[in-house]
């Protein structure tokens, strides 16, 4: 897949936010264990929630898709299998999600490592020493986890890093141990937020999410759920981001302002303005684009999912910016694929120095990852001609309806 990306034209309209992808994922994987329906409301229909649909389908689960962006997951014969499928699995991170709700399900699970973009070292270490700390056993052998319980127990669990996917997967194996377990130095990410919600539905008692120290009373019993996925933050700065460098004027529907804070602040930083309203928020230009820095960090900070993207708005700001990448090392990929376009970058370790230029200009280039490619379709709205951007199946992975969106935009977008 590919796509064609004309440059050269200032956005200006309306777009509705999707839902939230790795909301979505972590929430279908939950589905698992659940006795019941469960209904996803606000579900983007995207790549890689089809590919976590597929998964479920594998172990026994069904599910079918009520209007657009609401599907209902059910499990009439119950699980079939607590084994995922490697094909699947390989396609995407989050499906190592299916490890904690497997384990509060049936007490056993095994699954392969995941796959998904190539943007550094993700271990799972942090995973299976929470889940051993729940009194789980554990087994890595051939490329897969196997999990099993020995003597589930309610414990005190300590992250050495606030890992999103290893908060979430011990929440879930937490859920169905009906003692309490508290999570220390727990990510604090609105995706977890959003899961505590779901579980909660379950009949799961959940405190302190959204802090540092999360604890969890989980139940043998769990019933059904409807719950809605959060808006797409991650989507939404993408488009702030998109209109900032067409000098656009663009107002993003169905978003959470408090999410959306840290990537506020470096845009205006950046000589934006972003008037804000209850659920939706409007970029306009105020002036030329203005080099400023940027760290990434776990939430409430900068965003490493939005790192990409600020570097191709970054690469036509007026002055130099520095860059650190404190979460992914593979990050700066795009760095190569910008500069093709004629961008001025250095990269040094974990650091990017971006000195902007007063124009990109359209060429080949390729997606090294889900997020480098929408740095690149950015890239290729302020470039002069046309931009061909290759492994565009990467984008698509994670966003819904792109090339419609920008289109409605007034960006001019193909895919081949």
């Amino acid at each position: 897949m590919k796509f064609l990306v004309s440059g050269g034209r200032r956005l200006q309209g309306k777009v509705r936010i999707s839902g939230a992808k790795n909301a979505a994922l972590v929430l279908i994987a939950a589905s698992v264990m659940a006795a019941d329906d469960v209904v996803l409301d606000n579900v983007p229909r995207i790549a890689d929630v089809d590919t976590q649909l597929q998964i479920v389908a594998s172990l026994g689960g069904r599910f079918v898709w009520e209007g657009e962006n609401t599907v209902r997951i059910s499990w009439p014969e119950g699980i079939e299998t607590t084994t995922t499928p490697f094909q699947l699995a390989k396609k995407l991170r989050a499906s190592n999600l299916f490890l904690g709700a497997l384990l509060a399900r049936t007490g056993k699970a095994e699954i392969p490592l995941p796959g998904g973009c190539n943007i550094g070292s993700r271990p799972m270490d942090l995973h299976l020493k929470g889940l051993q700390a729940l009194g789980f056993e554990v087994k890595l052998e051939h490329g897969f986890i196997k999990a099993w319980a020995k003597k589930p127990t309610g414990n005190r669990v300590y992250l050495d890093f606030p890992s999103v996917g290893a908060t979430e997967n011990i929440m879930m194996a937490a859920a169905g141990i009906p003692e309490v377990t508290v999570i220390e130095n727990a990510a604090k990410e609105p995706e977890i937020v959003n899961l505590a919600s779901f579980l909660t539905a379950l009949g799961v008692k959940v405190r302190g999410v959204g802090t540092d120290i999360i604890r969890i009373e989980g139940v043998k019993e769990r019933g059904g759920a409807r719950c809605g996925v959060i808006p797409d933050r991650i989507e939404a700065g993408t488009y702030m981001i998109a209109a900032g460098i067409t000098g656009g004027e663009v107002t993003l529907e169905n978003v959470i302002i408090t999410h959306l804070h840290p990537v506020i602040a470096k845009l205006e930083e950046a000589g934006l303005k972003v008037d804000v309203g209850e659920d939706t928020l409007t970029v306009t230009p105020s002036g030329e684009l203005k080099a400023t820095d940027i760290k990434t960090l776990p939430y409430p900070g900068f965003p490493t999912d939005l790192q990409s993207p600020m570097m191709a708005l970054l690469s036509v700001a007026k002055g130099t910016s520095t860059i650190v990448e404190n979460v992914f090392e593979n990050r700066f990929q795009v760095a190569d694929e910008l500069k093709r376009m004629g961008a001025q970058i250095k990269v040094k370790g974990q650091t990017a120095i971006v000195e902007g230029v007063e124009k990109l200009y359209g060429a080949q280039v390729k997606a090294t990852d889900l997020r480098a490619g929408a740095a690149l379709i950015i890239a290729a709205l302020a470039a002069e001609g046309e931009t061909e951007i290759c492994q565009g199946e990467l984008i698509a992975r994670g966003y819904e309806k792109i090339e419609e969106k920008l289109s409605g935009l007034g960006a001019k977008v193909r895919v081949v």
